[in-house]
């Protein structure tokens, strides 16, 4: 098993300017990861995001750095406003991007939304199916031309539980098409990680190690970092192994599932970001090797 980190991951760094997005790739490297993965390109002003996804390629390369997955956001239900084969073709030339990082695989949401007010039409998931499915299939048959594999995450809420993202992939019923499994998202669905992971481990491409803090809704709000889950739960990002999450027991599940591809670092504490991800990784070498 690969262990990777997204740069999202880094974000905070990246935003505050203490370090450029490029220069992910080697701190990585550096760090001991086997591989990376981007989310969210952020072009630099003056360059085309084609131009600066070669840039990349480049520079995994010569840290010696594999991309193995890139993240992007999709919506097949308000995306374009509403125009689902607009936001094909949007997604489709997302692929082309995945394809000049070199990639093998791309993960595309199937909705932002968060609530069935979010968008006109559809008020449930299951009547909500069918053009989410209609788009994903899309999207992975042109992907499948260039040998890229696509990928839903347990992202969202409206499409984040692991019994909603079952639904998908077996609508979709495409070879090509999978899931990018979050061990910790399924947190904000207030769906039990262990379970969902034990459950969606046999449609998994790609997965991220990801850790909350949780504490009941009963309790008040704890102040500032902390959002709520859907059913009004407390979450807050953690360092992996601090938190609440059963990622080594999740881990354990993918393990006995024959999952043996990349597990990638999502790191969304509050404590300073290159110590988080360094003992993050710590822990994770760990849980896998104590799975196996």
């Amino acid at each position: 098993m690969l262990i990777g980190v997204s740069s999202y991951s880094f974000s905070r760094l990246v935003n505050a300017k203490q370090m450029q997005q490029i220069e992910v790739i080697a701190k990585a490297k550096e760090m001991g990861f086997d591989c990376i993965e981007f989310s969210t390109i952020s072009v630099p002003e003056g360059k085309t995001l084609p131009e600066f996804a070669a840039e990349l390629k480049a520079e995994a390369d010569r840290c010696e750095l594999p991309i193995m997955n890139y993240t992007i956001g999709a919506d097949m239900l308000a995306g374009c406003n509403g125009d689902l084969d607009a936001e094909i073709a949007r997604v489709k030339a997302e692929v082309d991007i995945a394809e000049i990082l070199g990639c093998p695989g791309m993960r595309h949401d199937c909705t932002f939304g968060k609530f069935p007010q979010d968008w006109k039409g559809a008020k449930t998931f299951d009547a909500a199916l069918p053009k989410l499915a209609a788009g994903c299939r899309a999207i992975t048959e042109y992907a499948a031309s260039k040998g890229i594999r696509t990928m839903v995450e347990n992202h969202g809420r409206f499409a984040q539980e692991s019994l909603r993202v079952e639904k998908l992939i077996t609508a979709v019923n495409h070879e090509n098409f999978g899931v990018l499994v979050d061990i910790g998202n399924f947190a904000c669905a207030d769906d039990p990680s262990e379970l969902a992971v034990g459950r969606l481990a046999p449609y998994a491409f790609h997965c991220h190690a990801k850790d909350f803090h949780i504490k009941s809704g009963m309790e008040p709000c704890p102040g500032k970092g902390w959002f709520q889950s859907r059913a009004g739960n407390w979450l807050r990002g953690a360092i992996i192994g601090h938190g609440n999450v059963p990622v080594a027991q999740c881990v354990r599940n993918l393990v006995q599932n024959g999952y043996d591809g990349v597990l990638s670092i999502e790191f969304e504490g509050i404590e300073d970001v290159l110590t988080g991800i360094a003992y993050g990784l710590e822990n994770l070498r760990r849980f896998v090797a104590a799975a196996k």
